[in-house]
């Protein structure tokens, strides 16, 4: 699959929490930091991710904003 998001942040699940029809999936960066995102159980199922599963973390934003 062909996606236009070029901020791709690749890493392992290290936790999959699923409550109803919503799952919080933590990943572990290949440089040791953490992202969590919060996906449907159903795609988390489709897309078979488990702890262990080599993921991507995609970021597609219209406004990215940084703060000092």
């Amino acid at each position: 699959m062909s996606l236009s998001a070029r901020n791709r942040l690749a890493g392992t699940v290290r936790n999959v929490d699923t409550d109803g029809l919503m799952a919080e999936v933590e990943i572990e960066l290949d440089g040791g930091q953490t992202v969590t995102a919060v996906i449907t159980a159903g795609s988390v199922d489709r897309l078979g991710i488990e702890v262990g599963t080599d993921v991507n973390a995609v970021f597609k934003a219209t406004e990215v904003m940084v703060e000092n």
